[in-house]
């Protein structure tokens, strides 16, 4: 049954897990996994999801399963972005895209040198030349996961 066929106040593990596509007992191990991800019981000790939860386990769904982050990453990610005020949608996923910064000419020029891991940057020249680096590796790296699929 569609969840959005019939708006309810409550809905019940079996209803969660049919409009999520999700195993029952995946949203209880998520539960113990997630302390963000807590539905209240009614009398019976059945779980009652209201659509606040529902949002919550669709977007915890993307970061595990489309996003590949790992249980404790999107843990990790979930906490980050309710510390900032954040929404929990796809689009607080994304990444800024870097501005680009204007190469300014050397007076020598350096010898090149193999590509290596920088470390954490120390001042705000460093840390836009990290970002830049990472989103780089990233693009390489999303490259080189097609060409191994194709």
């Amino acid at each position: 049954m569609p969840r959005e066929a019939i708006k309810k106040l409550y809905y019940s593990i079996g209803e969660v897990s049919e409009a999520t596509d999700l195993k029952q007992y995946v949203l209880r191990y998520w539960e113990s996994e997630f302390p963000q991800l807590s539905p209240a019981k009614n009398r019976a000790g059945n779980r009652t999801y209201r659509e606040k939860d529902i949002e919550l386990v669709n977007f915890i769904k993307t970061l595990l399963y489309e996003k590949k982050y790992t249980i404790e990453g999107a843990r990790q990610k979930l906490k980050e972005l309710s510390e900032n005020g954040q929404p929990l949608n796809i689009s607080s996923l994304e990444e800024p895209v870097p501005v680009a910064q204007p190469v300014v000419p050397q007076s020598e020029p350096r010898p090149q040198q193999p590509a290596t891991i920088t470390p954490k940057p120390d001042t705000p020249m460093d840390t836009e030349r990290y970002r830049t680096f990472l989103t780089n590796l990233r693009t390489n790296l999303k490259e080189l996961v097609e060409l191994i699929d194709s």
